[in-house]
């Protein structure tokens, strides 16, 4: 019995898994259980033994990534704790409200915050887009599916997230050819959003706002400083740092994480000099308990991701399990580029994981010397349809924070969003077509 388990096909073993995390969900168990229990399913039925799974679980927690990463989530909600205790989202908010609809302002906040690549950025959106439902009528699980759509919009094609850097070094593509693939699949993401997810939004049934005078409006820049800064430093931290280590090669390579880390405290200390708190304040958002169980949902969330990537009893990892399996079904090459990604992206529920995972069997699998029009329609297809299954991934950090922030079950959320990215990756098999006939 327990050799037909442990034969079960690996891509079935991770799907069950992932299927009982939402199960459980529908539940209303904890998210932090339901993540357990399908990590535990999971680790149990790859064969791993109790001390191995220990082995793997610490090796991933005290991993430097998951470490700043943790130290990444409590900046993220201590900075918006903060520019919350200020009035900057309350005035951010009504800045955009006094100009615009309530349904673009919905929309706008999230896709702001999404221009930097943070983990858990939804968190920091989050609040913003409750604010704009100030008579409440909007339903909390469609306030937690726009404000995830929208918050993600850019990833398709923004040079500062590591999953499309790490696509670009992998394919060989340059910046420029990247960002132009993506960014009709970004302006695709926005139409299907706004089709799907924002055409549900009513309108208000008064006037939810009693908007400030002309006079009394602060200008929206000035009230996303904090968020410009962020992105300034990262900037220029990457560009200095790459510099520093052309010049100097024996200069160490920086985490990933640490212009985010510096950025966010640079912000913190910027929105400090601009709107001080008293020290009685910071100690109500320091001392929160709202930061350290977030901390650990994602901390779960990265040990489940460990599963997959780590070694099974006999050598053999999930991933590349998947990827075998798929091969022996022999199916077509264009199904293959886009499924493994895919799932790759579902079971990760991060662009660099799926990216790390895929990427490099997907362009093996294009031979030697493929041509441009074949190396750009694959980039297209595996990126875009990899993405979209970090989209739908129960595991995906900002859909975790955004249905704790809301309240939402995630099963909900995840059904809510399968019509959009159905019809999403409809257009981004059309875009692969078009540029490969265009490059043929």
């Amino acid at each position: 019995m327990l050799e037909t388990l442990l034969a079960v096909p690996a891509i079935a073993k991770v799907l069950i898994s992932l299927a009982v995390i939402s199960l459980l969900s529908a539940f209303r168990l904890r998210l932090i259980l339901c993540v357990l229990t399908g990590t535990l399913a999971l680790a149990f039925w790859s064969g791993h033994t109790p001390a191995g799974m220990l082995s793997i679980t610490w090796t991933r927690i005290s991993a430097t990534n998951t470490v700043m990463l943790s130290g990444i989530i409590l900046q993220v909600i201590w900075l918006s704790s903060q520019m919350d205790a200020t009035g900057v989202m309350q005035d951010l908010v009504e800045s955009l409200l006094a100009r615009f609809s309530r349904r673009t302002s919905v929309a706008v906040l999230p896709a702001v915050i999404g221009l930097l690549p943070m983990p858990g950025g939804a968190l920091f959106s989050a609040p913003l887009v409750g604010r704009c439902d100030l008579d409440d009528s909007i339903p909390a699980t469609l306030k937690t599916q726009v404000n995830y759509w929208f918050r993600h919009v850019w990833e398709y094609w923004w040079p500062l997230y590591p999953g499309m850097l790490l696509a670009m070094d992998i394919s060989g593509l340059e910046a420029w050819q990247f960002m132009l693939l993506g960014l009709p699949v970004t302006l695709a993401a926005i139409a299907v959003g706004g089709i799907f997810l924002l055409r549900k939004l009513q309108a208000p049934g008064h006037d939810p706002l009693a908007a400030r005078p002309p006079g009394q409006r602060l200008s929206f820049i000035s009230l996303v400083s904090p968020i410009v800064v962020v992105i300034a430093s990262y900037g220029v931290i990457r560009v200095g740092y790459a510099e520093l280590r052309a010049a100097w090669r024996a200069a160490p390579e920086m985490n990933d994480y640490v212009p985010i880390a510096i950025g966010l405290l640079l912000a913190a200390l910027f929105l400090q000099r601009q709107r001080p708190l008293a020290w009685r304040d910071w100690k109500g958002i320091l001392g929160s308990t709202r930061a350290p169980m977030m901390v650990a949902i994602v901390l779960t969330m990265q040990v489940y991701g460990a599963f997959i990537n780590a070694p099974l009893p006999d050598g053999t990892r999930l991933a590349g399990s998947m990827a075998r399996e798929l091969a022996q079904l022999r199916i077509p090459l264009p199904v293959v580029i886009a499924l493994l990604p895919f799932i790759s992206g579902l079971t990760t529920g991060i662009a660099v994981g799926f990216v790390g995972a895929s990427f490099p069997i997907v362009f093996n699998l294009l031979g030697d010397s493929p041509s441009v029009g074949m190396l750009l329609s694959t980039t297209v297809l595996a990126f875009g349809c990899g993405f979209l299954g970090v989209m739908l991934s129960p595991i995906h950090v900002c859909l975790v924070v955004t249905n704790q922030h809301f309240k939402t079950r995630l099963h909900r959320s995840l059904v809510g969003l399968l019509v959009p990215t159905a019809t999403l990756m409809a257009i981004i098999v059309l875009w692969h077509i078009v540029v490969k006939r265009l490059w043929a």
